[in-house]
């Protein structure tokens, strides 16, 4: 064992075993772990970087006069540990097989470096390179098998290039041509860096550009280089509200030139000759072409219900990589590719479909397409980078896929130098955290802001307890999105609802006797099905109330109203119910058809008789709220003089008032108390993270408002 074991606690990554206690954590919260898997773990732990053997594990857990089927015994065990730890046999985190040898710990013990056992070096080597994860590829077509085969990764040297503090997250980077260079952008500005040096200096940018967008992750901002190295193609928007621009933009000085509106994520042509770039809105976009100069633009490639969150031109210039995200009804995700167009031929293919695919895309001189795939749960927040040679066209690939890094976080962005040696990528982590705050003065002032709890994961608030005392939301602590309560003086949740599916949104039926709560479709439901269940506030057993395929929210009034509606997507409309949450019956409300009902978010108010309907922030223009009456289906616009971009809103706990978060002409996320006449009043700016809804508590007295703090820095892979 370790000698620095201090109290016979062993810690590795995210997770602590208890020796004594014989408990297993995570994040300090506890998971259920049978007492044969424990000692399994055990046994490994003392020994990391080393195979244990399978006699050796038979003679300490399957004694001589134990009568048991010990392989069955064995592989029992270890899938239950797999399972407690979120890993797989297929994509080893923590515990590798040797078959019919034993297994080996792949990661450090207590925070001290893994060191290999003492063999002929040449052979350490090889044991630290089968360690890597492997993955599988999923949904290959167009001449591929479908699925990830197994594929070692290659390991390369990592650089970080950016030092950005936490809530200055670099937005876009991007390698120089020669590989010289790194422009990138943060919130502050646009900045060129000697990679050699790290000698930094300062873009100017014209008036009050800025870069696009300052939200919650690196998002749809790109930056690509001109063949020349003194030229960078870059997307901006020169106010809030306003469509973003493609924009040409010398890094040694010099006037930018606007070349295109209503574009985003323009890539440059190896030749300098070419742009491709990306127009439309929200579930409706389009990859366009024009002339480096702006010149003769024309619509090449787009799908129904499709957004497209990188692409990247084909070393040869014949063709183009996309990541492409197509929706049903503008909301649910229900195919995310990797697919090439072919330019000449005018032809697109799929290399490969999977929900687990990323945005980051780049494509090497030497043929390798490096994109990004998340990983499996626990760790699903974190994605790494994979790449696989294939031709100009998507016709034919060769080899199997190599990952090319590993360990937390989200790899946002890449890009590659001419040579292909280079390779640059964003690492993005992100932390939504509840925060508790006492309502002021009739809703004028906040008191200062506290944590709920203090991990690391990722916690949405949705409703309170009818005393007021206790906060429920989701959490993926363990893994999935699970629902809990604590009390806001409590130091940890307890679990309310488990399972194999997360828990996307919860509310209280109308007497608030029980949690109302959805799940995410299951993969193997072929129709998409949202499941809305009932599980009483007191304990019990939960059970459904009713399946739709488009449930996208749901909420219920108050006693004595009895009044529970939720809305559903359809293919051209959002579509209003009221249902009986005993029972699941359902009755049509009303429904919105306008060009942008996809867009709409609503909350239901606590007497039942009035639903405030707003667009999402992705609309520009002033932001206007819809009250919508019940009984008379009859409804008034109320409008924002001054306030833009509404992310979510909830009612006030006596009706009489909203809480909306929107952006100042600034830009920067505010919560409004907004009354029933449309004056709104900030009660808290948040100019450096990612401000979310607020959820009031019964009595009024408090809010329940979520904060995501983002982190995010650019990264050299040297070697590669």
């Amino acid at each position: 064992m370790p000698e620095n074991v201090a109290n016979g606690v062993m810690r590795f990554g995210i997770f602590e075993a208890d020796l004594r206690a014989g408990e297993l954590r995570r994040n300090g919260s506890k998971i259920k772990l049978q007492d044969q898997p424990f000692q399994l773990l055990a046994l490994l732990l003392e020994r990391p970087g080393e195979v244990v053997t399978r006699e050796e594990l038979r003679g300490k857990l399957w004694p001589a006069d134990t009568f048991v089927d010990f392989d069955h015994g064995l592989n029992a065990a270890v899938k239950r540990l797999r399972g407690a730890l979120g890993d797989s046999a297929e994509n080893p985190r923590f515990i590798e097989t040797l078959s019919r040898r034993g297994y080996r710990f792949l990661v450090p013990v207590n925070g001290m470096a893994q060191e290999c056992p003492p063999l002929p070096r040449a052979r350490c080597h090889w044991r630290i390179a089968l360690a890597a994860a492997i993955l599988f590829l999923v949904g290959i077509v167009a001449g591929w098998q479908a699925g990830h085969h197994s594929a070692a990764a290659v390991r390369f040297k990592e650089r970080r290039l950016t030092g950005n503090p936490e809530n200055d997250p670099v937005t876009s980077a991007s390698i120089s041509p020669d590989g010289k260079y790194l422009a990138f952008a943060d919130r502050t500005g646009f900045f060129l860096r000697v990679v050699a040096t790290g000698e930094t200096h300062p873009v100017p940018i014209p008036g009050q550009m800025r870069t696009y967008p300052a939200e919650k992750d690196p998002g749809p901002f790109a930056v690509s280089w001109f063949p020349d190295g003194s030229h960078v193609l870059a997307t901006r928007v020169a106010s809030l509200g306003e469509k973003p621009s493609l924009w040409s933009v010398s890094v040694f000085g010099g006037s930018p030139r606007k070349l295109m509106d209503a574009a985003a994520l323009g890539a440059v042509s190896p030749d300098g000759t070419q742009i491709v770039f990306v127009r439309g809105e929200f579930a409706h976009q389009e990859i366009w072409q024009m002339q480096s100069d702006g010149g003769q633009a024309r619509k090449i490639f787009g799908q129904p219900g499709a957004n497209y969150e990188s692409v990247v031109w084909s070393p040869d210039g014949r063709g183009i990589a996309f990541v492409q995200v197509v929706y049903v009804s503008g909301w649910h995700e229900v195919a995310v590719s990797l697919g090439i167009y072919d330019l000449v031929s005018g032809k697109s293919s799929s290399l490969f479909t999977t929900d687990r695919l990323r945005g980051a895309l780049a494509w090497a001189r030497d043929g390798r397409l490096i994109y990004s795939l998340s990983e499996l749960p626990p760790n699903q927040n974190d994605s790494n980078l994979w790449t696989i040679k294939v031709d100009a066209r998507g016709n034919q690939s060769w080899g199997q896929p190599v990952r090319l890094t590993s360990g937390p976080d989200g790899k946002m962005r890449a890009s590659v130098s001419a040579d292909g040696k280079r390779l640059i990528f964003l690492r993005w982590a992100e932390s939504p955290v509840v925060y508790i705050s006492e309502v002021q003065q009739a809703g004028r002032h906040l008191s200062p802001l506290r944590p709920l709890s203090l991990d690391e994961r990722r916690n949405y608030p949705y409703t309170w307890t009818p005393d007021g005392k206790s906060v429920i939301f989701t959490s993926d602590r363990d893994g999935i999105f699970h629902l809990f309560k604590q009390a806001i003086d409590q130091p940890a949740p307890d679990l309310l609802v488990d399972g194999d599916q997360p828990v996307i949104l919860a509310r209280l039926n109308a007497d608030s006797s029980a949690i109302l709560y959805a799940l995410d479709p299951s993969p193997s439901d072929t129709e998409h099905r949202v499941r809305l269940m009932r599980v009483p506030l007191a304990g019990g057993t939960p059970r459904m109330i009713l399946a739709e395929p488009g449930i996208n929210n749901f909420q219920c009034a108050r006693s004595p109203s009895t009044l529970c509606v939720f809305s559903e997507y359809t293919p051209d409309h959002l579509a209003f119910f009221t249902f009986d949450p005993v029972t699941g019956e359902k009755e049509a409300l009303t429904r919105i058809e306008d060009s942008e009902w996809h867009l709409q978010n609503w909350t239901l108010s606590p007497d039942g008789s009035t639903l405030a309907l707003a667009k999402k922030h992705l609309i520009p223009g002033l932001a206007d709220i819809r009250l919508f009456s019940v009984a008379s289906g009859k409804d008034r616009i109320l409008t924002l003089q001054s306030w833009t971009g509404i992310a979510c809103l909830d009612w006030a706990a006596d009706g009489r008032s909203l809480w909306v978060v929107a952006s100042s002409p600034t830009g920067v996320p505010t919560l409004l108390n907004v009354d029933l006449r449309g004056k709104a009043r900030p009660v808290l700016k948040e100019s450096q993270k990612d401000l979310g809804w607020a959820i009031p508590s019964p009595d009024g007295r408090h809010l329940a408002i979520w904060e995501a703090s983002g982190s995010s820095n650019a990264w050299l892979l040297e070697g590669f």
